[in-house]
């Protein structure tokens, strides 16, 4: 049994992703695709988990499609179809009570400190957020002041509370194998299925209701709680910080997501707090510094890795276990070196701080905000990330 308190094979595909994409232009939605048919939902209730390996062995008139449930970054069709070439048959946007989503899954401190997880959750011990500042933003609302920078949610990353919202996406199981390879390769993950409620109208501009009343088909998706704390986790697991709640998501990331809802025409409820959610943001010289020693130390060691990496995946898509446990203990070294050395003597490289010392540029609000606009024209990845990219020859697809 594994022991690796690690997910750290999905973080760092990401991270590799991350690194060598180059944005081309403005999202642009891509061709609506029809939802599935009513008889591939119906066919949905009665399946169950599978190990995929054993599901590809099995001859063509065997299987049928896989219906994935999307919520992250694959929402985005420039990630699920342009850089992992997923080819989906059909779409329905949908609504998960038993999940909610997370942004617990650690990244690389300095650049990309945490991705979407989900976890799970109990529709009747979680009440709709009523504090309106907290789910909903617009141009005039100030990003984040400094004097709010202590408030436990001052970035809006946990005031969501009817579910999860995504998409579900039928596709081969050719094509789910390759999603599986580009998480991560199956590291520590479980292929789980849970009930999905379509919305009862496309209309964005309908609220999303805290009990979806519509009727529920099953879905694959691949799922990794964390272990509680204290323990190690079963069957794998993943890296957790000591405060799940604290990193906050870059804003290149934040907009993969936010560019996806759009794209699908996600709940306008939903995307607002989407843009509720402040990106981590650096503020002075000496996270700027320690961004740069930091990756130039470790995204190449990284990003060799998993560029090799492919050469051991099964046909499911899958890394045998020593190379997750080997990639797992380059994971704990990199936090280690972070919180041991990194954060101490360069600053916070998970959170925004609204007080960079002498360097700081502005106001917090102001940093964050022109961050956000520097995003939405983007062209490439920052300039002293260009020479890292060259060391991440090859891709994880």
């Amino acid at each position: 049994m594994a022991t690796s308190p690690d997910r750290a094979i999905a973080a760092a595909s990401s991270i590799q992703q991350l690194f060598r994409s180059s944005r081309k232009g403005q999202s642009h939605k891509p061709d609506a695709l029809p939802p599935p048919t009513p008889a591939r939902l119906q066919a949905s209730l009665s399946e169950t988990p599978y190990d995929l390996y054993e599901y590809l062995a099995q001859s063509t008139a065997q299987r049928s499609t896989v219906l994935y449930l999307a919520y992250g970054s694959n929402l985005s069709n420039e990630t699920f179809r342009g850089k992992r070439g997923i080819k989906p048959i059909s779409q329905i946007n949908v609504q998960v009570p038993s999940l909610r989503m997370t942004f617990d899954l650690p990244g690389i401190p300095y650049s990309e400190p945490c991705f979407a997880n989900s976890g799970t959750r109990d529709p009747d011990n979680d009440p709709p957020q009523h504090d309106s500042q907290l789910t909903s933003s617009d141009e005039k609302t100030p990003l984040l002041s400094a004097k709010d920078v202590s408030r436990k949610d001052e970035y809006h990353k946990n005031s969501w509370h009817k579910g999860l919202i995504g998409v579900v996406y039928e596709c081969t199981p050719e094509d789910y194998a390759h999603i599986i390879a580009t998480e991560g390769g199956g590291a520590s993950y479980h292929d789980v299925l849970v009930d999905c409620h379509p919305f009862a109208s496309a209309d964005p501009t309908q609220p999303v209701l805290q009990n979806p009343t519509t009727p529920p088909f099953k879905a694959h998706t691949l799922f990794a709680p964390a272990a509680p704390p204290g323990k190690a986790p079963k069957n794998g697991g993943r890296l957790q910080r000591p405060d799940m709640s604290y990193a906050q998501p870059s804003a290149r990331y934040l907009k993969l997501i936010t560019d996806g809802a759009d794209e699908l025409g996600l709940p306008n409820e939903y995307q607002e707090y989407l843009h509720s959610i402040h990106p981590f943001t650096i503020t002075s010289g000496k996270q700027r510094v320690g961004q740069f020693i930091f990756l130039a130390i470790w995204l190449p060691i990284v990003a060799f890795f998993f560029t090799t990496g492919q050469l051991f995946q099964d046909k499911s898509g899958r890394l045998p276990q020593w190379l997750v446990e080997f990639v797992g203990a380059i994971f704990k070294a990199v936090w280690g070196s972070y919180d041991g050395f990194f954060k101490p003597v360069f600053g916070d490289g998970e959170r925004s701080i609204p007080d960079g010392g002498k360097d700081a540029v502005e106001d917090y609000g102001a940093v964050a905000k022109r961050e956000r606009v520097r995003l939405s024209g983007i062209v490439g990845i920052r300039s002293e990330e260009r020479d890292l990219e060259k060391a991440a020859a090859g891709d994880v697809r």
